[in-house]
């Protein structure tokens, strides 16, 4: 539902770092965004372009303990004390009425994998990430980073690099959070379902 509405809320465990949250819109249009949220340290502004088309999101992230989306999961901690004030206010401010943090059900966890590199013949360092579902399927994202000037310039010349190496930009385009929620509203339905048998 919340997706629907254009807003995703994320946590998660980071080998080697602290736990993190997120709130995300998506799509988001830049120019509509109030300026004292332009001016957070906290918010950023990226767009994901993908063979067929773009799409603008805008996150919002915070820095937590390195047990607390554990302590969470697990019901020694309310899902709302997973974010800043900040972003419990961008929440409440894209959220369906009469939904808050802590009415929303916990779905995952998803095993992600991430490298960054640098290839031969070309600029820009490159993150590639690997979202391993536990039905086996599995969603690979390649990006990297730039000034937003230079988005459509990059998404180009990124392209251009993939192909020449033959790499099919053709399947199917999905985005991994769409993906994860699409795979566990499922799950969760299920169980409902069984639960009430």
């Amino acid at each position: 539902m919340l997706n629907q509405e254009g807003l995703v809320v994320r946590a998660r465990r980071v080998q080697g770092k602290g736990d993190d949250s997120v709130v995300k819109l998506r799509p988001v249009e830049p120019k509509s965004l109030s300026p004292e949220l332009r001016a957070s340290d906290n918010f950023g502004v990226e767009i994901d372009a993908m063979p067929g088309g773009y799409v603008c999101s805008g996150s919002m992230k915070h820095t937590l303990d390195p047990t607390k989306v554990k302590e969470s999961v697990t019901g020694k901690l309310p899902v709302h004390e997973l974010f800043s004030k900040e972003q419990r206010s961008l929440y409440a401010e894209h959220a369906p009425a009469g939904i808050g943090l802590d009415d929303l059900a916990i779905l995952g966890p998803i095993l992600v994998l991430k490298v960054k590199f640098a290839p031969e013949d070309y600029a820009r360092k490159l993150a590639a990430e690997l979202w391993l579902y536990p039905d086996n399927s599995m969603i690979l994202e390649l990006s990297t980073r730039c000034a937003p000037s230079e988005a459509f310039q990059m998404a180009a010349e990124l392209r251009i690099f993939l192909t020449q190496r033959e790499v099919d930009l053709t399947g199917e385009q999905e985005t991994k959070t769409k993906k994860a929620l699409e795979f566990f509203s499922q799950r969760l339905a299920l169980q409902g379902q069984e639960g009430s048998d």
